[in-house]
């Protein structure tokens, strides 16, 4: 026989049980509600490698969860952005690179496990950071003039490394290469950091690589900036002239640098992730960080990206024809 009161008392634990499941759901549709893993398609201690960590600390911070950052380097970017591209679009696998993965790639391979538009949707993008055209201190060239000349009176005997087949800093050499006519032989390696590394201690004369990686190298006397690779110099570098200036009006390559996730994303993973984005990139002490390891920040919104890649994916296509350029 059930009575009033122990009938009361059921009602009184649906009503608890009720609540407890209602709260959950709500928690469930949160975001997020574990860690978040930043990609970064190259080796630890590059360019990009030390944005990201930059960025997941202000990441972290704004959106309550660990952001965890997880190098995957291979193929010119093509290993990590891969893998990103395949993930959930749940907006808890995120890939932070430049324009290597988003234009450059698709512009020099056929055969991608991505589509830059397609397979990826943009958090925001958090500026640039313009090549340095770097020589091993011994070389016997301190301007673009003086390398011209030299790489012209020795044909093939001078390389630049890049960090990697079909990255901006391979195809800020081979335009450098054609507009000044000159033959340089490219040595590709796995990330910023060995191709550093080797430019250092002498195996190659010469690279392209970001502010951020050539900044701290210059400053310690290790190698020595001949150019900057946007058309007018960078404020991190002031001193440095443009490659543009020094002769080659028409030369530019400059890296910007984005967060996406894989597209597809829930409203509410990408209002948060948009927000957090906004917020690192738009805070005083952050973008102070950023700009002291050389990144020329200007956030604009992951709605940009879209435009980025609709605009330059076709000129450097047209380039690439043109200039018969092929990945090593």
């Amino acid at each position: 026989m059930i009575t009033s009161s122990s009938m009361a008392l059921r009602l009184l634990r649906g009503a608890i049980a009720a609540a407890v499941l209602g709260a959950g759901l709500a928690h469930g549709a949160g975001f997020p509600e574990k860690p978040v893993t930043l990609v970064v398609p190259y080796p630890p201690g590059g360019a990009t490698d030390t944005v990201a960590r930059i960025m997941a600390k202000g990441l972290a911070a704004r959106l309550g969860q660990t952001v965890i950052v997880d190098n995957k380097a291979g193929a010119g970017t093509v290993i990590g952005a891969g893998a990103v591209a395949n993930a959930p679009p749940d907006g808890y696998t995120l890939l932070i690179s430049s324009n290597t993965t988003f234009t450059i790639n698709p512009a020099l391979k056929a055969k991608l496990p991505y589509d830059p538009l397609k397979s990826f949707e943009s958090i925001g993008l958090l500026g640039s950071s313009p090549l340095v055209l770097l020589a091993h201190p011994s070389l016997p060239a301190n301007s673009v003039a003086e390398l011209v000349a030299l790489a012209k009176a020795q044909p093939g005997k001078l390389s630049f490394a890049s960090f990697g087949a079909g990255t901006t800093s391979h195809f800020a050499g081979e335009m450098f290469k054609l507009m000044t006519g000159t033959n340089i032989v490219h040595v590709p390696y796995k990330g910023s950091a060995p191709a550093m590394q080797d430019l250092i201690g002498g195996q190659v004369q010469l690279s392209f690589d970001t502010n951020v990686a050539s900044i701290p190298q210059i400053q310690a006397g290790k190698v020595k900036g001949l150019a900057v690779t946007s058309r007018k110099p960078s404020a991190s570098l002031p001193k440095l002239p443009s490659v543009a200036q020094a002769g080659y009006p028409d030369y530019e390559m400059v890296p910007w640098i984005t967060i996406v996730a894989p597209r597809g994303l829930a409203a509410p993973a990408r209002a948060a992730l948009g927000k957090a984005f906004a917020d690192c990139v738009n805070d005083p002490a952050l973008r102070a960080e950023l700009q002291k390891v050389g990144v020329d920040v200007a956030y604009e919104p992951g709605s940009a990206y879209d435009t980025r890649v609709a605009d330059e994916l076709p000129r450097l296509r047209a380039y690439v024809h043109k200039a018969g350029l092929t990945v090593d």
